[in-house]
């Protein structure tokens, strides 16, 4: 397990301080605002722990103002309803009084029911493509500096993104990519603990999906940028700790606030 993975894990394991009530902190890897993908891991966990015998199968989430990584942030859950087989969970992040974000998560009892999938898209398989450390030894001299910053951070979560050459040149091109992500190592098979690693792992490249279509880097200093909300269905079980192909698409931009 890479010490990143063994980070996430510590910090998601949040501090029970009494009933409905726990505590998160987040790491001091020098950010000005805490990881939105933090935020919601931390608050599914809290979420979770409320809730016996079913998992999450969504969450709606809004981030209401940035977070201060060197205060803990207190995450209060309400238990709005325990059904036959529906939970209804809301949780409020709290930091110096007021609330930083808010999510309500529904959590259900396996149930046997009709099912379907759309097919996935046709893209190499991950072991096909360079890891992490093969493109940053190949391609680190070659990236602009924003996006060489934040390929040399180590993560408890690896990418391998699927085409490259969005990274390589700062060319407009159709908002969508597509990349392979997993932990870093193996966490267990607690399914719960799988659902909150993917809920942080599921903020990373979506805000740079957005800036393809611009031809702009995430890290780019003449830009602000910020989630605003946040949406997870679960439709079945997963591994976190194995390959998921993360499909992303912008349909449209065209709110700017300043």
């Amino acid at each position: 397990m890479s010490r990143a993975l063994d980070q996430l894990l510590s910090i998601l394991d949040i501090e029970t301080l009494e009933q409905n009530l726990f505590r998160g902190l987040s790491p001091q890897v020098g950010w000005q605002r805490v990881f939105g993908g933090q935020v919601i891991g931390q608050a599914l966990v809290a979420a979770h722990r409320t809730v016996e015998g079913r998992l999450a199968h969504s969450l709606h989430a809004y981030f209401l103002r940035a977070g201060d990584p060197a205060v803990p942030i207190i995450y209060e859950v309400d238990r709005i309803r325990d059904g036959g087989s529906f939970s209804t969970r809301r949780v409020v992040a709290i930091q110096h009084g007021q609330a930083i974000f808010s999510m309500a998560a529904s959590f259900h009892k396996k149930e046997e029911g009709l099912h379907h999938q759309v097919k996935m898209p046709e893209v190499p398989p991950p072991e096909s493509l360079p890891s992490e450390a093969e493109l940053k030894e190949c391609l680190i001299d070659r990236l602009p500096e924003p996006v060489k910053a934040y390929w040399q951070r180590e993560r408890p979560i690896e990418i391998r993104p699927v085409d490259l050459s969005r990274y390589l040149s700062p060319e407009n091109r159709a908002p969508s990519q597509q990349v392979w992500i997993r932990a870093t190592g193996s966490i267990g098979d607690d399914p719960s603990l799988h659902q909150c690693v993917l809920a942080y792992a599921s903020d990373f490249t979506l805000l740079d999906t957005a800036l393809i279509a611009h031809g702009r880097f995430i890290l780019d200093p003449t830009l602000m940028l910020a989630s605003l909300d946040h949406a997870i269905w679960f439709h079945r079980s997963f591994r976190a700790d194995e390959w998921l192909l993360y499909a992303q698409d912008s349909p449209s931009s065209c709110l700017l606030y300043t």
